[in-house]
């Protein structure tokens, strides 16, 4: 397992150097779903490689990608969750806030995750039997001021909509935030700067979240079913566990 988390590190860092090489080259830009689900010519380079690097040194384990790959869920083997660039509109739009996630499980069972900020070159890995750190630096479990004093990150658009109560909780809170960017808006919650982080997300969006949460006393909640269920976009929220029970008071 070390081979494999110390080979997960050295290939997303790698990743992020490319990225950070091409960010002014001329991006060939394609709609998926709609105008606002894009995605550009080095999301799939940066799934490729990573593909082939994992599946060179791995060939019985399987790829599930936001850019396609083996399998549609991590229930059975060997199954890497790849988000190339999760935040690829800031990616295109401002060259910042952008974050490649990885995350590994075995039948299931989440064993580490990571989530690379590439233009801050933070990478946040771990979680399993790991540590969870920022780098080299281990992480503490944070403790969070009450409700009314601590930020989340939520989006105008669910807010508004006040999907599950999202808005409800919100308004028992000092404030929201939103970045643009799962990965970059988990990773203020790994730090501490906001006590939950909620999104309407893909499994790739949530995977290395869910892993490295734990590790430091979060929990990962489906506001469809409680437990996420890692093959299809659900409402999600990230929350420290030393407010779950008063967080689920206002949601489902």
């Amino acid at each position: 397992m070390e081979t494999k988390y110390r080979l997960a590190q050295s290939l997303v860092l790698a990743a992020g150097d490319f990225l950070r090489q091409h960010l002014d080259d001329q991006l060939e830009i394609e709609e998926k779903a709609s105008a606002r689900d894009l995605v550009t010519h080095l999301d799939k380079e940066v799934q490729d490689y990573l593909t082939n690097k994992l599946k060179t040194n791995y060939p019985n384990d399987f790829i599930f990608g936001e850019e396609g790959g083996d399998v549609s869920s991590i229930s059975q083997g060997n199954v890497w969750v790849i988000d190339p660039i999760d935040g690829t509109s800031n990616f295109i739009a401002q060259k910042n806030d952008f974050a490649i996630m990885v995350a590994y499980f075995e039948n299931g069972v989440g064993q580490f995750g990571l989530i690379y900020d590439v233009i801050q070159d933070k990478l946040f890995h771990g979680g399993g039997n790991f540590l969870v750190c920022c780098n080299e630096k281990p992480l503490k479990q944070q403790t969070f001021a009450p409700l009314q004093q601590s930020l989340m990150g939520l989006n105008a658009q669910l807010y508004a909509a006040n999907q599950h109560g999202l808005a409800d909780l919100a308004n028992q809170t000092l404030g929201t935030r939103s970045v643009g960017s799962a990965g970059i808006g988990f990773t203020h919650v790994l730090e501490g700067r906001l006590f939950a982080y909620a999104s309407y997300l893909y499994p790739w969006d949530y995977a290395a979240a869910s892993i490295l949460g734990q590790g430091l006393g979060f929990s990962l909640l489906s506001l469809e079913a409680e437990v996420p269920s890692f093959d299809k976009r659900e409402h999600v929220v990230l929350v420290a566990n030393q407010h779950l029970e008063e967080v689920k008071r206002y949601l489902f």
